[in-house]
């Protein structure tokens, strides 16, 4: 079971992914595209050309899991861009967010750090 912790760096590949890939390549998409390792426990997003699916891969110490969320209907609503960056970062909420096909970045949700009085 996949366990995402406030914590958990969460990457997102801005680039559209060839999802006949499996873990090795996606793997070589991370260290290569990505500059980051695979191996560090990070969680790493990526979508299809069409945009009807994506997929996560993730290294828990023991093994890689890769899911994959396919759309019965329609494309994912949002997805980042950017001209000069192949990655992007999400926080977990907005990951969640993402999952169920919303846009992070309309999403109303509470501030990550709220200052506390003493």
């Amino acid at each position: 079971m996949i366990q995402v912790s406030p914590q958990m760096r969460i990457f997102v590949a801005i680039e559209a992914v060839d999802f006949r890939k499996g873990i090795d390549g996606l793997c070589r998409l991370c260290r290569d595209k990505m500059k980051a390792d695979p191996f560090s426990g990070s969680l790493f997003v990526f979508r299809n050309r069409k945009g009807t699916s994506i997929k996560l891969l993730l290294y828990d110490g023991q093994g890689y899991w890769m899911c994959q969320k396919r759309l019965s209907q329609g494309r994912f609503n949002w997805w980042p861009h950017s001209a000069n960056k192949q990655v992007s970062s999400l926080a977990v909420h907005e990951l969640q967010v993402l999952l169920w096909n919303g846009n992070p970045e309309e999403a109303k949700v509470s501030p990550l750090w709220k200052k506390i009085s003493i």
